[in-house]
């Protein structure tokens, strides 16, 4: 933002900024050309969303490519932004002076999605869930293959045929898209609790997501975590019931919940 000419000050626990004086004599944010030093979702969006009303060009490069990235692109443009290169590594937005009013429609929650399709697997239920978009999902339905499951495509519907026996172990990276998505590590690390045989998850991206696992020993599972990697043991199996466990965020609460499932 300050690459924009955003003044920018941290006043206690609120963030206070202000976009600089044009020659109008409007408060109004400038173009410039920047590279992320990660390609981080929340990073990209608010400086794509701050560069379509600034004055000039804006060229963003390491830009995050999530298909949240491309369908925030299309809402912007069809408000009047300028928006190129959505999806791809780097962002070409033209500035213009207002947006206006539209109508759209968002494209389905893959995490969402993939939360119900492991809630099926570690119950060994077979689900149909939709819609999705099926491209946007590879990750999670390779993983739930190597586990044993079998994930076919029904139209804009994926349906979930649950593994024969126990579910297998596997290993898990999280990483920027198109690679496995951290909002899914939790979720999957409450699978692989229950699965047959040893796991490595290594979460890449942020930190503090590992919280999550240690909580889930409370309910019997067997995982180690050293900083960001879970070593997870299987129990081939239910874990323990009758336990409290604490979700500290979104993804956590809701692999917990799967968890709990299966106690």
């Amino acid at each position: 933002l300050e690459a924009l000419g955003a003044t920018v000050e941290v006043r206690g626990d609120s963030v206070h900024a202000t976009a600089p004086m044009s020659a109008t004599g409007a408060r109004r944010l400038r173009g410039a050309n920047m590279r992320l030093k990660f390609p981080s979702v929340g990073a990209t969006e608010t400086l794509m969303m701050a560069a379509s009303l600034a004055e000039g060009e804006t060229v963003i490069e390491n830009a995050a490519q999530e298909p949240e990235i491309e369908d925030l692109a299309d809402l912007l443009n069809s408000m009047g932004a300028k928006i190129r290169g959505a999806g791809t590594a780097t962002l070409v937005i033209a500035g213009v002076e207002r947006l206006h009013s539209t109508a759209f429609t968002t494209i389905p929650d893959r995490i969402e999605a993939g939360t119900f399709l492991c809630a099926a697997a570690i119950t060994a239920s077979a689900l149909s869930v939709g819609p999705i978009i099926p491209s946007h999902m590879l990750p999670i339905f390779g993983t739930l293959q190597e586990m044993g499951c079998k994930v076919r495509v029904e139209g804009d519907h994926a349906v979930l045929v649950p593994a024969k026996g126990p579910l297998k172990a596997t290993d898990i990276v999280t990483l920027p898209y198109p690679g496995f998505p951290t909002d899914m590590q939790a979720q999957f690390v409450a699978l692989l609790a229950t699965a047959d045989g040893s796991s490595v998850v290594r979460e890449t991206l942020f930190e503090g997501r590992m919280e999550c696992a240690r909580q889930m020993t409370r309910l019997g599972a067997d995982i180690k975590v050293v900083e960001s990697t879970a070593y997870i043991t299987g129990r081939k199996g239910l874990l323990r019931g009758g336990s409290r466990a604490e979700g500290t965020d979104l993804r956590a609460t809701a692999a917990l919940a799967i968890a709990g499932l299966a106690a």
